[in-house]
């Protein structure tokens, strides 16, 4: 199949049965007492998208060893889980009002029910985690989630600052988007005592992660709005250091200072009220074209760590999804 008929659907149906069952898990697996948690939960849970972290659990569980696995689709539901978890505190911090055309749960309920379901998340995740009796695999889940937050803060600390670096960039992407990739990917194989894959796996979910995020971020400049559930240029607004940001104003710094300087106080305030003259500014920069290069370089770095592990269609569908995610920069 070319990457270009590929779908979605096709590769999820590799693990139909097992991504079935793990689906009904990701809810079930909640056993709140308190009425308000599960139905915040259900909520933001019913709201999620592909649940494409589970999916690369179950494709690599299944790549190691092709029979079906409770633990596996446990794991899986608890990653997605901790997703809908960081899902849940980024829409208090960034003030959204939508998540996938759905209304959020702070804008459903407030902030505070908001930020408390999505701690009962994380701690109800790392309780089921620890029924695994797998201390590895629990070392894994709690290194990765302190990961996951000091990523969420550097984003922070860096929020509406022009001289953010590509390297500070890497260390944000690296912990709010690679690290799940890589906790879905290498706990599936500490499930099985395969401690021997575990670089490989790492190198993949990384590199994945990273031209994942990559990707999304090109598309914030460039994308169809109707598509991705948000308006272009949203980044901007909200003063998030994104690498088109970074490389715009790296480029326009030498060349073209009141270009520069009307994009550097944009990001410095967030007042956008000409957006679509700031959008066409990074545009016409040169900059998406870097951050596509760099975007395919981490994909084919993610196809390059595959080689070396099993090859069988579950391998197959996991170059599958970074073909998929690089079709969206067509």
């Amino acid at each position: 199949m070319k990457a270009s008929d590929l779908t979605y659907a096709d590769i999820q149906s590799i693990v139909a049965e097992d991504f079935a069952i793990m689906d009904k898990q990701v809810f079930g697996s909640l056993n709140s007492k308190v009425q308000l948690v599960m139905s915040v939960s259900k909520h933001v849970i019913d709201a999620g998208g592909k649940r494409m972290r589970p999916l690369i659990t179950l494709l690599t569980a299944r790549m190691l060893q092709d029979s079906q696995s409770q633990q596996a689709m446990q794991l899986a539901a608890i990653t997605e889980m901790l997703h809908t978890a960081t899902l849940v505190h980024d829409d208090v911090i960034d003030a959204s009002g939508l998540r996938r055309g759905k209304p959020t749960a702070n804008a459903t309920w407030d902030n505070a029910t908001a930020v408390l379901v999505g701690d009962y998340l994380i701690a109800r995740s790392f309780n089921l985690l620890v029924g695994f009796n797998n201390l590895p695999l629990l070392k894994l889940f709690s290194d990765g989630t302190c990961d996951i937050a000091e990523g969420e803060v550097l984003q922070l600390q860096h929020q509406h600052n022009p001289e953010t670096q590509e390297e500070d960039y890497l260390k944000i992407i690296d912990g709010k988007t690679s690290r799940l990739f890589m906790m879905a990917t290498q706990g599936a194989a500490l499930l099985q005592g395969r401690e021997e894959v575990l670089a490989d796996l790492g190198a993949f979910a990384y590199h994945f992660g990273n031209a994942f995020q990559m990707i999304d971020d090109v598309l914030d400049f460039s994308g169809d709005a109707a598509v991705m559930g948000k308006n272009l240029g949203d980044d901007l607004a909200e003063g998030k250091p994104t690498l088109p940001i970074i490389k715009t104003l790296e480029l326009l710094k030498n060349t073209n200072h009141q270009a520069y300087d009307k994009l550097r106080i944009a990001v410095q305030t967030g007042k956008v009220d000409d957006a679509h003259e700031l959008i066409a500014l990074v545009q016409s920069s040169g900059a998406l074209d870097y951050c596509k290069s760099r975007a395919l370089s981490e994909t084919q770095l993610a196809q390059q760590a595959l080689q070396n592990l099993p090859d069988n269609r579950y391998r197959t569908g996991l170059y599958q999804l970074t073909e998929l995610a690089s079709a969206r920069l067509v």
